[in-house]
């Protein structure tokens, strides 16, 4: 078996996520190499969300009896554990969402129902980059179309990074957002945060981040990066789906209005008008995910139970592992950055003339797990003239045994296709 400095103990780790015991088509050995688009769930976490559900499931915040008492404790402990994850300076800057493109629409929806000097419209613009994830293109778009905004984006290089060189005419004075993505999530690009917020804090310009494929796998610090709001989502972190999470700074919380309205968001209601709770509450309308947010806390415990900077460093070893092995394979072309070095833990590529749905189905027939298709992010397709790639990615579980299964599964597809 390949040794590489660096990994986390998988044997042991492995055993905590029943799903990877699995086998598919007849037999073979599951090799789940698609992270990127979801994380699987220790029995840790399963077994909070069960608990939940037999021992205390109630709505939250407004019972008074114990039941609804331990649900809200639970909740809102949920809430203390992301703070705490993300270091945010307070509890109350942490909203839950069902999702990261919730929580990237709710910020786009602040801004343009929002006073000044705020507002976002027809004298302003928008800047985001050709790399997002269509959740962080569409909400912008929508805005955009609404208000009249100028939406203006980074190009991309040929090795798969933002193209900085015109910052200063890209972001401008007329600039109201910068919301851009930390690591690519097809490219796997990690993404030259301070100095695209230095340059928008000149002009006095928000920045949203899109932490998505970041807070999984490595230590995210809202404060030390500096944003006004970071977006991520439960389910990639080894958290249940239904859950997402928007930071955003107190005091910009506070003056912005809310986007949903509904039970639980209120102060008072008449039928003449209705006053706001403060934040979260204010963004979050209605009966919330509650049993998805006590499940993102056990992830977290379970994240923070292993380490942050440890997964971080085996996920690399990883990366770089793998991005040598699929150097080897012949008419291979990596897109984004060719080596381990700046890049997150997942890999698109191209196999030659093999349409990648082709590679992806040979490759589930042998147990591989991997993703194929535009990866949401069809502007990176088109600008590197591709129809589509495949994408490995990685976890805290994976092991080098499964990079070379997949290699030798890709020369299985060569063979397969002539």
């Amino acid at each position: 078996m390949t040794q590489l400095p660096g990994l986390l103990d998988t044997e042991a780790i492995r055993k905590d996520f029943p799903i990877l015991d699995r086998q598919v088509h007849d037999g073979r050995k599951l090799v789940y190499l698609d992270n990127a688009a979801t994380s699987q769930k220790p029995r840790q976490v399963l077994d909070a969300l069960s608990e939940y559900y037999e021992r205390y499931n109630a709505n939250v915040h407004r019972g008074v009896h114990v039941l609804a008492e331990e649900a809200t404790a639970l909740y809102e402990g949920a809430r203390d554990k992301v703070a705490e994850f993300v270091n945010a300076p307070s509890r109350d800057e942490v909203i839950f969402t069902k999702n990261a493109s919730e929580s990237l629409n709710l910020v786009a929806n602040m801004l343009g129902w929002a006073d000044e000097p705020y507002r976002v419209d027809r004298e302003t613009e928008i800047v985001i980059t050709e790399m997002e994830h269509h959740s962080n293109i569409v909400p912008w778009q929508l805005l955009a179309q609404r208000t009249g905004a100028k939406l203006k984006w980074f190009g991309l290089t040929d090795d798969g990074r933002l193209d900085l060189s015109n910052i200063d005419e890209v972001i401008t004075e007329k600039t109201k957002i910068v919301s851009f993505v930390l690591v690519s999530n097809i490219l796997g690009t990690v993404n030259p945060v301070e100095a695209i917020v230095r340059r928008a804090q000149e002009v006095g310009a928000l920045v949203c981040i899109d932490a998505s494929q970041a807070a999984p796998h490595m230590p995210l610090d809202v404060q030390a990066l500096q944003a006004d709001f970071v977006a991520f989502t439960g389910h990639k972190m080894c958290g249940p789906t239904g859950i997402g999470v928007l930071w955003g700074r107190q005091e910009l919380l506070e003056d912005l209005p809310p986007f949903l309205g509904g039970g639980e968001m209120i102060e008072t209601v008449s039928m003449h008008s209705s006053t706001y709770a403060p934040a979260p509450h204010k963004f979050e309308a209605g009966t919330p995910p509650i049993a998805q947010a006590v499940g993102l806390g056990a992830a977290i415990d379970y994240l923070n139970a292993l380490g942050m900077d440890k997964i971080l460093a085996h996920e690399q070893a990883i990366t770089e592992y793998a991005v040598r092995r699929l150097t080897e394979v012949p008419d291979l072309r990596i897109i984004g950055p060719a080596t381990a070095e700046e890049r997150g833990a997942a890999i698109s590529f191209t196999l030659g003339d093999i349409h990648p749905h082709d590679v992806g189905q040979v490759l589930d027939e042998q147990g591989i797990a991997v993703r194929v298709g535009h990866h949401c992010a069809r502007p990176v397709c088109l600008r590197y003239g591709i129809p589509a790639t495949t994408r490995a990615s990685f976890y805290l579980y994976s092991t080098p045994a499964e990079i070379d299964a997949l290699v030798e599964g890709l020369e299985h597809v060569r063979n397969f296709f002539g």
